[in-house]
C-alpha cells in the first residue's frame, strides 16, 4: 500500500499545529484532512472511529513515526486490511488477485478464499472442515480431496511452500 493511497484525517483545535502536522505528513506521501475548531476529547475521538490519539506536544518525526506504525498494523492485519502483502506475494481482497512477481496470478474462487483463509490464521493449524465451513459453508457437500486439490493447485499456480500440510489434522500458513 503506497503512502498517497491513504489519507488521514487531523483534529485539532489549533490551526497552526493542523498546518504543521499536515505538512510533514504530506512530505511523507500521505493525503491529509483537516478539522478546525472543534475540541475533541479522547473518548470523543474513539466513538468517532479513531485508531489512535496523541497528545500534544509531540515532535514532528515522532508523529510520523507513530501514524507509520499504525498503518503497518492495519496493513498486516487481514481481518481489516483488502491488501495483504507477504513475503513471497501481496493479495488484494477487493480485486480478487494474487500478485506474485509484478504478476498477476489468476485463481478460481475457492482457491483464492482458501489461500486467504489459511493466511488470515497463519501458523496456525486449520482443519479440512474448518476450511470447508468458512469457504464452502453450507453451500454445497464436497468429498475429503476436494481441499487436497485446491491446495495443490494453489501451490503450483503460485510456484509456494508456505502452505504446510499437517499430516492427519490439515493445513498450515507458514511463510517461514
Amino acid at each position: 500500500m503506497e503512502n498517497t493511497e491513504i489519507t488521514i484525517l487531523l483534529v485539532d483545535d489549533e490551526p497552526d499545529i493542523l498546518e504543521f502536522l499536515g505538512y510533514n505528513l504530506e512530505r511523507e506521501g500521505y493525503k491529509v484532512l483537516t478539522a478546525r475548531g472543534e475540541d475533541y476529547s479522547q473518548i470523543a475521538g474513539f466513538d468517532a472511529g479513531a485508531d489512535d490519539y496523541i497528545t500534544k506536544p509531540i515532535k514532528p518525526k515522532l508523529f510520523v513515526s507513530r501514524v507509520q506504525a499504525l498503518l503497518r498494523r492495519y496493513k498486516n492485519n487481514p481481518e481489516i486490511s483488502n491488501i495483504i502483502e507477504l513475503k513471497e506475494f501481496t493479495i488484494d481482497k477487493n480485486r480478487y488477485v494474487v500478485v506474485k512477481d509484478q504478476t498477476e496470478i489468476s485463481l478460481v474462487q475457492k482457491e483464492f478464499e482458501i489461500l486467504q483463509f489459511l493466511v488470515s490464521r497463519e501458523q496456525k493449524v486449520v482443519t479440512r472442515e474448518e476450511i470447508f465451513a468458512n469457504v464452502w459453508k453450507d453451500d454445497v457437500v464436497v468429498g475429503d480431496r476436494t481441499i487436497d486439490v485446491h491446495i495443490r493447485r494453489i501451490r503450483e499456480k503460485l510456484g509456494i511452500r508456505s502452505i504446510k500440510t499437517v499430516k492427519g489434522v490439515g493445513y498450515k500458513f507458514d511463510e517461514g
